[in-house]
């Protein structure tokens, strides 16, 4: 009875051990850091939605979005393992993919391609200044330092023969969120800023002042794209900001979430799937993330090696990609 009663206990005990041991893989999560950009700017808007909604689709996922200084500084994190993955602006994701003004390339790869940044500049509805040129001499916020900003904004006036830190009193911001402040209250002439559903561009289109919005003509846009080819033309639809009641067409390139080199496949193909099996709710949740689609990411790509080869397995399951 005895040796009967304690080879019962032992098997309720192994079998207690081991719903624990199951109960503690059901409970463990795959920690994913996310670097952004400073606040009240576009990339911690987006990073905190994304991060949301993906831990609320997968609850074995934790992805931990933390605010940094924006693209310039989010690449050597990546590349030093810093972080995991995080957001970067088109155009410092496509001198570190091209080996310019660095050496060698990177070795990041695409997760996936977030939303389009088409750039424009914004003033007060009463501003007299209706050109690019009219800027020109005048106090200009061009974004938050280390920020792809403004990056994209160099390649803009250079294509139409303008030098940014020359031709304008540039102003770089310690936080993307004090810009549209310094336009309302006449510290600058106009805000620089990229995109559908930028809080720079919404809180000056919200303001008791209104906005205006200064994009290049049809004439520079093809001077711009003849001596910067990878920027590509893109338009701000109608009503996208408040009293906006016209689509704006300028130009510009797609920002993207970038993964670490070494990022197992399996993680990125999880991260793919569960991104994807949820566009229709996260596009609810964010206008903007209503163009962070598979399709996208694969025509946004500069090029399809450049995707990580989990993602890339998934896209082809999916049929986006061959």
């Amino acid at each position: 009875m005895k040796f009967a009663l304690m080879m019962c206990a032992g098997a309720l005990l192994f079998a207690g051990s081991a719903i624990a041991e199951e109960g503690n893989k059901a409970m463990t999560k795959t920690t994913i850091s996310l670097a952004t950009a400073t606040p009240g700017g576009g990339f911690p808007l987006y990073g905190n939605a994304f991060a949301e909604a993906m831990n609320a689709a997968d609850p074995s996922l934790s992805i931990e979005p933390r605010n940094t200084k924006g693209s310039n500084e989010n690449i050597p994190l990546l590349e030093a393992g810093s972080v995991d993955i995080a957001t970067v602006a088109g155009e410092p994701a496509y001198e570190a993919f091209m080996g310019i003004g660095r050496a060698p390339a990177t070795k990041m790869k695409i997760l996936t391609a977030m939303y389009s940044s088409p750039g424009m500049f914004v003033v007060r509805g009463d501003s007299p200044f209706r050109t690019i040129r009219d800027l020109v001499g005048q106090p200009v916020a061009f974004g938050a330092k280390g920020s792809g900003l403004p990056i994209l904004s160099r390649y803009i006036l250079d294509g139409i023969g303008l030098k940014q830190d020359e031709d304008f009193k540039s102003i770089y911001l310690d936080r993307a969120g004090d810009g549209p402040a310094m336009v309302q209250d006449g510290r600058a002439a106009a805000l620089w800023g990229a995109g559908i559903g930028w809080p720079g561009f919404t809180a000056m289109a919200e303001s008791a002042s209104g906005a205006r919005f200064i994009a290049p003509d049809a004439d520079e846009i093809a001077k711009i794209r003849a001596k910067h080819t990878f920027l590509k033309p893109l338009t701000i639809a109608a009503n996208s900001y408040p009293k906006q009641p016209e689509a704006i067409s300028s130009v510009g390139s797609w920002s993207y979430i970038l993964v670490r080199d070494g990022l197992p496949d399996d993680v990125a193909y999880r991260l793919a799937k569960t991104l994807h099996g949820i566009e229709a709710s996260f596009c609810q949740k964010l206008a903007q993330a209503c163009e962070t689609t598979a399709a996208n990411t694969v025509a946004a790509a500069p090029k399809v090696e450049l995707i990580h080869p989990g993602v890339l397995k998934y896209f082809r399951e999916i049929g986006v990609a061959k």
